[in-house]
């Protein structure tokens, strides 16, 4: 692990913004030259094309990106979940020919997991993979995949060997989304976006090359997956920089970048990071709420429970890289904690919004308060505690994993997947 201390890290940091950083070049260039200083996921592996940094030490990285007003590193699902998958458990050549072109931003990613009938019960999954020759042949449907209409990739798991048990049975592909066979078809949310998308499959291709582990280890590399994401939506993944969306779908890649330093690009409704503190104090000082005491009291829990979250994900990402098993619970349970704790800051950050904001939480669009960014965040908030896995599936890895409780009864574990009641 690197050695430089939170100061070194910062110094280095803004040199780099002041040499490198012009709001009249493109994202593309932008990104292609963090991703070259390795400023990009600088909590990646050296040969992953990070720095191999501790989360405190990217954190003032990132700090710095956030106080010089600039355009942080490519958002979405392939820096969140693919790139550090990838990093984990790829083959040197699929980290070479991946992780570069998710870290400069030029691909984009989404998550193929979840299904009409099997969301809770992830394993129990239908999808299908049929060996050909070298590629297998996916025929299947999968349903709330974030992002999923401006994806390049696909993290793919399919159900390759029906024969063995459900869990062991599933194969983790890294699935090419623009080919015949993929339809993708938006699902709007009452926030009036379509973040969440449905994917019908059918007799879609990809090659062998692109298993991610073994062939039927995909529920290991799925749990490394889950663990990454569980992690990323408990620690606010807000950073407070200007945003831009990768993958060349969207088409923010040829703009300039300085066109993504408005509000609105500086803040995941999903979580509460920086943006969101920032917001209730500037509204609560406006407002005359500022010496509130019931008020203060509730901004004061937000802010706790933003720490404790931030604190769990660091302690988690320390654990990992150390090698150590957790001290505490017992292995593997920070994440799913974070994200608990994920659930209760948007709840808290929900009632603020209506208490600061009073009837103008009714209000949404741009000439709204807070440039509707709250209330959007208000009518975002019935999502965290079902994406990534449920609050309530969250409790039971908890208990499970962590405190040692019984699991709940069910067939035995080595029962094929054929023979499962659907």
């Amino acid at each position: 692990m690197s050695n430089e201390t939170p100061a070194e890290i910062e110094a280095l940091t803004n040199a780099f913004v002041d040499e490198n950083w012009d709001p009249e070049i493109t994202v593309q260039e932008w990104w292609a030259r963090l991703a070259a200083n390795r400023l990009i996921s600088t909590a990646l592996p050296v040969e992953a094309g990070g720095r191999g940094w501790s989360g405190a030490q990217a954190t003032a990285s990132n700090k710095v990106l956030a106080d010089r007003r600039v355009v942080g590193p490519p958002t979405g699902l392939g820096m969140l979940l693919a790139a550090p998958t990838i990093a984990h458990h790829g083959t040197p050549d699929q980290i070479a020919r991946w992780v570069p072109k998710i870290l400069d931003g030029t691909e984009s990613w989404c998550q193929l997991f979840s299904e009409p009938g099997s969301g809770s019960d992830l394993a129990g999954l239908q999808t299908k993979a049929v060996e050909d020759g070298d590629e297998w042949i996916i025929t299947g449907q999968k349903v709330w995949t974030s992002m999923g209409a401006e994806a390049d990739w696909g993290m793919l798991i399919a159900r390759t060997d029906p024969e063995l048990p459900k869990h062991q049975g599933i194969t983790y592909f890294g699935f090419p989304m623009d080919q015949p066979g993929v339809d993708v078809r938006p699902l709007t949310e009452m926030t009036g976006r379509a973040l969440f998308n449905e994917v019908f499959i059918e007799e879609a291709r990809v090659h062998k090359d692109n298993i991610i582990g073994e062939r039927g280890g995909g529920w290991r590399v799925a749990n490394a997956t889950l663990m990454f994401e569980r992690a990323g939506i408990g620690g606010g993944h807000g950073g407070g920089y200007g945003s831009a969306s990768p993958g060349k779908i969207v088409g923010h890649l040829d703009r300039p970048v300085g066109s993504f330093l408005g509000k609105r690009g500086s803040i995941s409704v999903g979580a509460v990071g920086r943006r969101v503190l920032g917001l209730f104090s500037e509204e609560a000082e406006a407002r005359g709420k500022a010496d509130d005491p019931v008020f203060r009291d509730k901004l004061t829990q937000l802010h706790i429970l933003h720490r404790i979250a931030s604190m769990t994900v660091k302690r988690h990402a320390a654990e990992r890289r150390s090698g150590r098993k957790n001290t505490g619970l017992g292995a593997g349970v920070e994440g799913n904690l974070a994200k608990l704790l994920n659930t209760q800051q948007i709840e808290l950050a929900r009632d603020l919004t209506g208490d600061v904001l009073g009837p103008d939480a009714m209000v949404m669009g741009h000439e709204a308060a807070t440039d509707g960014l709250l209330q959007e965040l208000v009518l975002f908030s019935p999502a965290p505690p079902i994406y990534g896995g449920t609050d309530e599936i969250q409790r039971n890895v908890i208990g499970e994993r962590g405190l040692g409780l019984p699991k709940e009864p069910g067939p035995a574990k080595d029962t094929p997947f054929t023979e499962l009641a659907r």
